[in-house]
């Protein structure tokens, strides 16, 4: 019957108030909502930080799904020795590192500083439950979020990953070079360039919409020229 609750969805509160570490407990015995909890928890760090790697929304949610189906089929190998999330994350890094092998075998991971034996691994919107805001408003922040997109998409592969761990993902510094197998000083001098380069990349195309700021055109245009017509005609009759 179309709103009245499952027994299913009655129980996420109870789950969704749960650790990391208990819902992995629940869900080893195969439980559906313990797994759906943890999904809905990590998606937006997952997603993120596979398309830092290969640039491509349906791409990075193939290795979103990817990482939860390795997962959830290998939690016996999570020991707790680490954040649930560190190893998610992890495991969605190295998937998307071998795609970019297989996708561009010229491309060794040497290149970008995150090599497969280290062991070491704001963008697609996940559905939320907050309230949307007006039309007008989530017109502005989606065209702010494309602007800020595309300029995370031109930085070269070994800055856009630390730029969206680092900046994007929260990370300190030093966990983020631990994710991508490099020295915390390389990490600092990579995220420096890189948020100089989008620094750079935002004011060209800033630059470039400059010239459309406050149109006066159109209805605009013709109503001044009619209220300036109709000033000077009262003008002229009063002489």
């Amino acid at each position: 019957m179309v709103g009245v609750p499952t027994a299913a969805s009655r129980h996420m509160p109870d789950m969704a108030a749960l650790s990391d570490a208990d819902l992995v407990v629940h869900a080893r015995t195969g439980d559906e909502i313990a797994i759906r909890v943890l999904v809905q928890r990590h998606n937006r760090r997952l997603f993120r930080s596979a398309r830092a790697i290969v640039r491509d929304d349906a791409e990075a949610e193939d290795i979103v799904q990817a990482t939860y189906v390795h997962a959830f089929t290998h939690l016996t190998a999570f020991r707790n020795e680490a954040q649930l999330s560190t190893w998610l994350t992890r495991i969605a890094l190295n998937e998307a590192l071998g795609r970019v092998r297989r996708h561009r075998t010229s491309v060794g991971l040497e290149e970008i500083d995150m090599t497969a034996e280290s062991g070491r691994g704001e963008l697609l919107q996940f559905p939320t439950p907050f309230l949307v805001a007006d039309p007008e408003t989530e017109f502005s922040r989606g065209e702010a979020r494309h602007l800020l997109e595309r300029a995370v998409d031109g930085l070269p592969d070994e800055f856009r990953a630390i730029f969206v761990l680092r900046d994007v993902e929260g990370m300190s510094t030093e966990e983020a070079a631990s994710f991508l197998g490099i020295k915390s000083g390389t990490a600092k001098t990579r995220l420096h360039r890189a948020r100089k380069m989008m620094r750079i990349a935002i004011e060209k195309q800033l630059t470039g919409a400059f010239s459309s700021l406050f149109p006066f055109d159109g209805a605009r245009c013709v109503a001044m020229a009619d209220r300036v017509i109709a000033y000077l005609r009262v003008i002229s009759s009063a002489k």
